[in-house]
């Protein structure tokens, strides 16, 4: 990312270095001490570690910033314009079965002057495969995965027009979730007109996959804001149309609806948009 900024620099280092234990612990996956969090959502040891780490960094690099965190909740600074928020595992099903499809989401959020909150700077590192996708709000998102001699490249959605030949992705509603019924009438839409439908597990990831054309479109509902604050800004950046389900935020209100604008249409046309 040309002309990284300060914020930038820490965001990432702070995930390089909380990512080191997460990847020690993936190979060890059955020695893990996990605790139920709830039905078919687990949180594991690596999971917090992670968290305090990422917590600590970012704390030292801008005391007094606040957190929203999937473990620790909200943690309130006495700096009020800014606060972190931070998914240190994203894809914790998939890391406790030793699926290698996991990331850490890190998104700053900014109000000021009154102005409504919006997320300004995000990253989303897949420890996997050294893949660093990241965005400021207007300088443009890009990836650092270690192709073109390290250097960033830049992301661009997929430019697919014909729905037919599109591939989309999404979250499957896991037990005790609402939603089976109405998801299932979508999925049998969109499935029986698309190229295909994928469900990897992890939302960052499936929004920076959209973000970099791999798919033409994404749509999920009932998420948290750590789960889509990143991959909403890099989507944005890179020039996806997003938008809610439900016609509000898509960061806040978790119902993300991501694709280009030619599929926009035709992806809402068989999904039930309020």
């Amino acid at each position: 990312m040309s002309g990284m900024s300060a914020i930038m620099t820490v965001m990432q280092n702070a995930a390089r270095k909380a990512s080191r234990k997460l990847l020690r612990d993936f190979n060890e996956v059955e020695h893990l001490q996990v605790s139920r969090k709830g039905p078919a959502d687990f949180v594991s040891r690596a999971d917090k570690q992670c968290e305090e780490t990422l917590v600590e960094m970012l704390s030292e690099a801008r005391p007094g910033y606040g957190f929203l965190l999937e473990e620790g909740g909200e943690i309130i600074g006495s700096d009020k314009t800014h606060r972190f928020i931070i998914d240190p595992l994203d894809g914790t099903t998939n890391y406790l079965h030793g699926i290698p499809h996991f990331a850490i989401s890190i998104a700053l959020e900014r109000e000021i002057d009154g102005n409504p909150r919006e997320i300004v700077a995000a990253m989303v590192y897949n420890p996997i495969t050294d893949a660093m996708f990241m965005a400021e709000k207007g300088k443009g998102a890009f990836v650092n995965d270690g192709t073109r001699g390290g250097a960033d490249r830049r992301l661009r959605p997929g430019k697919r027009d014909i729905f037919q030949d599109s591939i989309f992705a999404t979250g499957i509603p896991f037990l005790g979730r609402p939603g089976h019924a109405r998801f299932l009438k979508e999925l049998h839409k969109v499935m029986g007109s698309s190229a295909g439908v994928r469900r990897m597990g992890a939302a960052s990831l499936d929004l920076v996959w959209t973000a970099a054309g791999r798919y033409d479109g994404y749509w999920e509902r009932d998420l948290a804001p750590w789960d889509v604050a990143a991959g909403i800004l890099i989507c944005q950046e890179a020039g996806c149309v997003v938008e809610s389900l439900s016609g509000g935020d898509p960061t806040y209100d978790g119902d993300p609806l991501v694709t280009n604008a030619a599929l926009l249409p035709m992806l809402k046309d068989r999904l039930v948009v309020q």
